[in-house]
């Protein structure tokens, strides 16, 4: 049996929360913060998804949604704080809810919280397999005109490979990438804004930064508040997610009931600052906004209007080198997933994806199926509408709404428990009773507007539908809950319990007397 006195702090917290240390707690504080600030990614997420709010909402979109948005999401952020400082187990979210609401709480939470991570990681080593080929283009005129998705799908899967292999071979070298991340996302962040001052002959006008709409969306300016501008705000949110990776390498991190919470809070806070100073100055370098317009809002099209071809070169291979770093991180969070909550038995091959290297005390298994997972569930992208991967794009909008449903419900059950909730050293206090029904609505809305159409060809039954323009995120979402919802009823509640014990039962009575 474990003697409870030869346990660290942190063991000793893991070990009243029903686990034995398996994972090598390696991981600074600082590191922590690093990996979720990676996931983050402003040279990620502000440069693939700037279009959507170019196209929907334009400047204000961005120079007003994206502080607006970020504020909720900081919200957000502070009530999962609290949680992982509570409860600082690699399941995270699914754990929480579990423990607040029982085992089907738990279950869909997992599922939805994994879902999310699979496609996020996916569509995020997607996206730099893209701009790694936009990259090369910008120097050979035979590479860009010799265009295809399969040359992209390619890269994406060498991406992966690469990706996983760095996460299997040492956890101690995950945490020395993610550090070096932090600052290669903060140096070249400033490094493009510097050049996107600096070079350009000529700049907007802040009128035009914070006033200037924008409709590219096909529905009518009286749509514009209620739905077009909303529909904008996807950047806001898909860029500012994923730092529930705090959570998951808590058991990883050394002083996780502290180190967690506030690599939660921080890494959303200043990717937020550096984000939108970032957005700010593409907004500024635009030098023709119809240009812009025709290449459906891609940041990649301000760049070759405002930079010789040097310089545009550099800002791409920045952000590239950015969503490489990002890939890596997503990869780690969502192995993670897959090894806590197959160690509670709720995925098909659980004892096999919860099995840990001893020798590197890393979940490889896991790491693997995940890799393996993002090809398969990316194949869709291979196909395309006018160049464009449409069906993948949907895939990645049910990721956003699938993270956020993760969140949303144990921020809800905590609210629920009130004074109950027995609170971990990092804590809102009282201020709880106000900032989780906030977080619980802000995220049930946003989820509404990402599942309407993106453009009137997408409306059923409008004369000018197509399904080429579906957003297919409804029929997804839906769908998968749906599945879930039989799985759980025919089968999954006779065996799954919630959260196991892996260690010692006398040991976790000791600290629960």
């Amino acid at each position: 049996m474990t003697d409870s006195t030869d346990l660290s702090n942190d063991e000793q917290l893991l070990a009243k929360l029903g686990y034995k240390q398996e994972l090598g707690r390696s991981w600074s504080s600082f590191s922590n913060f690093a990996i979720s600030f990676s996931i983050i990614s402003i040279l990620a997420g502000c440069f693939t998804t700037f279009g959507q709010a170019w196209n929907n909402g334009g400047p204000v979109a961005i120079s007003w949604g994206w502080p607006i948005i970020s504020a909720f999401i900081l919200l957000i952020g502070f009530t999962l704080s609290e949680l992982v400082s509570a409860y600082p187990t690699s399941g995270g979210i699914y754990w929480w809810a579990a423990k607040m609401g029982g085992p089907a709480a738990g279950f869909f939470t997992g599922w939805l919280n994994l879902i999310g991570l699979l496609a996020v990681t996916a569509s995020v080593a997607y996206g730099a397999a893209t701009f790694l080929d936009l990259t090369i283009s910008t120097v050979s005129s035979g590479y860009r005109d010799s265009y295809s998705l399969t040359r992209v799908f390619i890269w994406f899967v060498v991406i992966l490979l690469l990706a996983a292999l760095a996460n299997i071979f040492s956890g101690h070298l995950l945490a020395i990438v993610n550090n070096i991340s932090v600052w290669w996302h903060v140096a070249g962040a400033a490094i493009v804004i510097l050049v996107l001052i600096v070079i350009p002959d000529t700049h907007q006008s802040v009128s035009f930064v914070f006033t200037d709409r924008i409709n590219n969306s096909g529905f009518s300016s009286g749509f514009y508040w209620f739905l077009v501008l909303p529909l904008g705000f996807l950047l806001t949110q898909y860029t500012i997610t994923g730092f529930d990776a705090s959570a998951h390498l808590s058991e990883e991190t050394q002083g996780a009931a502290e180190g967690a919470a506030k690599g939660i809070w921080r890494s959303i806070f200043y990717s937020a600052v550096g984000g939108y100073v970032l957005l700010l100055a593409f907004l500024f370098a635009v030098q023709d906004v119809e240009g812009v317009n025709k290449g459906f809002g891609a940041v990649d099209v301000i760049f070759g209007q405002a930079l010789p071809e040097g310089w545009h070169f550099l800002v791409l291979l920045i952000s590239t080198a950015g969503q490489l770093f990002c890939t890596t991180a997503c990869l780690t969070s969502a192995s993670r997933m897959t090894f806590a909550f197959s160690r509670d038995g709720a995925i098909p091959g659980s004892s096999w994806l919860a099995q840990v290297n001893l020798r590197t005390k890393i979940p490889a298994h896991a790491v693997v199926f995940v890799a393996v997972v993002g090809v398969i569930i990316t194949l869709p992208a291979l196909k395309s509408v006018g160049g464009v991967p449409v069906a993948f794009y949907a895939v990645v909008s049910v990721a956003v709404i699938g993270l956020y449903l993760a969140f949303l419900i144990p921020i809800f059950l905590r609210w629920r428990l009130g004074d109950g909730f027995e609170p971990g050293s990092w804590t809102n206090g009282a201020k709880y009773r106000w900032m989780n029904p906030i977080a619980v609505a802000e995220i049930a809305i946003i989820s509404i507007y990402f599942i309407l159409p993106f453009s009137p060809a997408g409306v059923p039954f409008s004369k000018d539908f197509a399904w080429s323009s579906v957003n297919y995120a409804p029929v997804l979402t839906l769908g998968t809950l749906l599945v879930l919802a039989i799985w759980w009823h025919a089968s999954a509640k006779r065996w799954f319990t919630g959260p196991k014990h892996t260690i010692d039962t006398a040991v976790v009575e000791a600290f629960e007397d």
